[in-house]
């Protein structure tokens, strides 16, 4: 299929993981994908397999000024977009009682606030019927131990969806989130879970594995796609029945 031909897509922190495959998807059915991220040999690396209409941009996800930049220069490119992918976050645990105040304010910079003003500074670009989707986590919803910093900044992403829906909507924008299950990403092999742990992990997931990029990148099209014009302010949870069954 080719449902995003003469499209252009933004996939904040697309040079890894769920963000790069969700790129290459757009980039597959005929998008042209800008992508941006903090690392710039990755985003290079990135940018290379999306086509040669692909811009990666380095930016601070959690930075307001690095938000606002960004839309400066999309804008003085003349770039109008049909979709944005808020992808780019971070995922740091601790036990409650060693939180410290600087690990708050990171996760919140760049899971809440980076992403609050990156849609503020993107809603001049956008196109009437964009899509906007946020990529939020099941952890929001479970009581996961050392994992409240997490947890509270993905359920304040999920909040956002609904009450951006509302603001945006005069626009003929549509905002929606997924919220991902345990997913096999360079992000959550770099949160050091050793192979005993892992496997605890999976055997809490009734389909018994770990989800894959691809199937979060399929459900980010779907809510991209004019198909799904009747989905607003939703969240899918794409978990493999874990905080389901």
């Amino acid at each position: 299929m080719n449902r995003f031909e003469g499209k252009t897509v933004l996939v904040t922190g697309g040079n890894s993981g769920i963000g790069l495959v969700t790129a290459q998807a757009f980039a597959a059915e005929g998008a042209r994908v800008i992508i941006t991220g903090r690392d710039e040999v990755t985003l290079a690396t990135a940018a290379a397999t999306l086509g040669k209409s692909a811009l990666a941009i380095r930016n601070d996800a959690g930075s307001v000024a690095g938000a606002r930049e960004l839309g400066k220069r999309l804008a003085e490119e003349d770039v109008r977009l049909d979709a944005v992918f808020i992808n780019a976050g971070i995922a740091k645990f601790s036990a409650f009682a060693d939180v410290a105040e600087s690990m708050w304010d990171e996760s919140f910079d760049i899971n809440v606030k980076g992403p609050y003003f990156q849609i503020q500074a993107l809603t001049p670009l956008l196109n009437k019927g964009a899509s906007i989707v946020l990529n939020g986590s099941i952890n929001a919803h479970i009581g996961m131990p050392s994992s409240s910093i997490y947890a509270a900044s993905k359920a304040a992403l999920i909040s956002l969806a609904k009450t951006l829906s509302a603001e945006l909507l005069p626009r003929g924008a549509r905002v929606n989130v997924i919220s991902p299950g345990p997913v096999t990403t360079p992000l959550h092999t770099k949160l050091g879970l050793d192979p005993d742990s892992a496997e605890q992990l999976k055997n809490q997931i009734p389909l018994g594995r770990f989800g894959k990029s691809s199937e979060i990148a399929a459900t980010v099209l779907h809510l991209a796609a004019p198909e799904s014009g009747f989905i607003v302010g939703t969240e899918i949870v794409i978990d493999g029945g874990m905080i389901q069954l």
